[in-house]
């Protein structure tokens, strides 16, 4: 962006003062910069700090209820929370699985517990038989080596 043209003007104690006050509006502009930088840092951290607390409340409800609690964290807050990975276990033969979030072909702004019908057990397909998967819980970090989408 070209600079502000000022027009100059004819004394000499005003062109100082016009100097002056540019050199103080750079310096000014420098400042809230950096402030600016460093509240968004704080906002983000207070966010990614907001969704975990929100992962952890799902958690808990799931494990107290046993079900899928509707509203449920995104999967963008999830992921934002370090809960990549939500546990899921097949109503049939009761295997469990851990499924990457990241991974997953849905929206970011999808419900977790919206991929209960979507998630199925890749043991049963083979049976001829596609149950709705069960979720357990979102998970920091995959327990199992094996992953399903």
């Amino acid at each position: 962006m070209a600079p502000k043209h000022h027009p100059t003007l004819l004394s000499g104690g005003d062109r100082k003062a016009l100097t002056k006050e540019l050199g103080r509006a750079r310096v000014m502009t420098a400042i809230l910069a950096a402030q600016s930088a460093e509240a968004r840092a704080k906002g983000e951290a207070l966010i990614r700090q907001a969704d975990k607390l929100l992962c952890e409340s799902w958690n808990e409800r799931m494990w107290a209820d046993g079900g899928p609690i509707d509203p449920s964290p995104t999967v963008d807050q999830a992921i934002s929370g370090s809960y990549a990975w939500l546990e899921i276990e097949c109503p049939r033969c009761k295997s469990r699985r851990d499924v990457d979030l990241a991974a997953l072909r849905h929206p970011p702004t999808t419900f977790v517990h919206d991929l209960a019908s979507r998630l199925r057990c890749s043991k049963c397909s083979k049976a001829g038989r596609r149950p709705s998967a069960t979720l357990l819980q979102l998970a920091s970090r995959s327990r199992r080596p094996a992953s399903e989408t």
